[in-house]
């Protein structure tokens, strides 16, 4: 309710600043959009209270990620791990490096070993491992993903719950920010990446909502698989940006595209006019929203997103509904908050702690 007063607040503020009156239009709406992911995240329970130790007493989960590569699943995991700590029951991640043959070894290991929910995390498709996700649901578990879905989309059918994350309304924010920030004239140049699972309904967000703020304004989709980003993006930029010397903003939809945005700007000699905003939070990429080659970058605490991820697991186990999204707010980082974020960044600082204390009132931990 704090949170949903203080967005009021803040959009009728927005549109009664630029229009005098209650009747908004664009411009404003797109405002009312940025102003409401630039406050202090608070914690909104994303269901009904319930007593998580006892509930979840004995119990034993096994979380097999993408791959342990990657800086943002190792937090992911960390979070996950820590909930698990407070509540009191056994969480294990799969350690790998992005092997079929390892995840299979994952499953087969939460089978034998008896565990009671498999969690496939951090980008992991599911139906990658359907006949052995088949066999672990026979032998009586329970499945779930976390961090893979968008909202808007139907998880596949072997899944018991799913942890989705709200990309959809990044991709609204990733647009309205252009088009704040280009005084309504925003062309942008939206680089995807259609191989991974919640890409399309990402890119379709920004495009939707860009078409709605402004039908006539110009945008363009390159789409760069992951396997491809290191040669296929700088590249890729550079052709579109000499192509159209109009494009005035690109939105990479994963900040860690921007190591690639930023050198084909510079070559093109368009650093500092073209414009990057993205989404994620990844830390050098909030270093280089400090150091002024990013504009904007949507944060997501993976701490806090650890914590919901678990907390919607044990709401599987206890036979409560699932949360319809995971309980992770998207925060801006610009230049105006970005030291927040430490120096150097790091995936947790800038967000507050406000979900500590809110998931272990709702875990009835205190």
């Amino acid at each position: 309710m704090r949170q949903f007063l203080l967005t009021s607040v803040l959009t009728g503020a927005a549109i009664l600043s630029f229009t005098g009156s209650g009747q908004a239009g664009p411009m404003e709406d797109a405002k009312a959009i940025v102003a409401s992911h630039q406050v202090m995240p608070v914690f909104s329970p994303p269901g009904e209270a319930f007593d998580a130790k006892s509930c979840m007493a004995g119990k034993k989960v096994l979380s097999i990620p993408i791959t342990m590569t990657i800086p943002f699943n190792v937090e992911l995991q960390k979070g996950m791990a820590a909930a698990a700590k407070e509540v009191g029951f056994t969480y294990t991640t799969w350690d790998n490096q992005l092997k079929v043959d390892q995840w299979i070894q994952g499953v087969s290991q939460a089978i034998s070993q008896k565990y009671d929910v498999l969690d496939v995390a951090g980008g992991l498709n599911p139906e990658v491992l359907g006949p052995q996700l088949s066999e672990a649901r026979a032998a009586g578990l329970k499945i779930s993903t976390t961090h893979l879905y968008d909202v808007t989309q139907e998880p596949f059918k072997g899944i018991d719950y799913a942890s989705k994350v709200d990309f959809t309304e990044a991709g609204r924010l990733l647009a309205a920010w252009a088009y704040v920030k280009t005084g309504g004239k925003p062309n942008v140049l939206i680089v995807g990446s259609s191989d991974v699972l919640p890409s399309t309904p990402f890119v379709k967000s920004i495009q939707a909502e860009l078409k709605t703020l402004c039908p006539e304004c110009k945008q363009k989709h390159l789409d760069v698989p992951v396997s491809e980003w290191a040669t296929k993006i700088q590249s890729g930029v550079q052709s579109a940006v000499l192509a159209d010397s109009s494009i005035n903003f690109v939105l990479p939809i994963y900040d860690s595209m921007a190591q690639f945005v930023v050198p084909a700007l510079r070559i093109t000699g368009s650093e500092g006019t073209v414009k990057i905003a993205s989404f994620n939070g990844t830390p050098f990429v909030l270093d280089m929203v400090r150091e002024g080659h990013v504009q904007m970058d949507i944060g997501e605490s993976l701490g806090w997103a650890g914590y919901a991820a678990v907390d919607n697991i044990m709401r599987m186990m206890c036979g409560l509904p699932s949360a319809s999204k995971l309980n992770v707010p998207l925060l801006i980082f610009d230049e105006n908050n970005i030291k927040t974020a430490g120096i150097p960044a790091n995936f947790n600082d800038g967000y507050g702690d406000a979900h500590l204390e809110g998931f272990r009132k709702l875990w009835k931990l205190k």
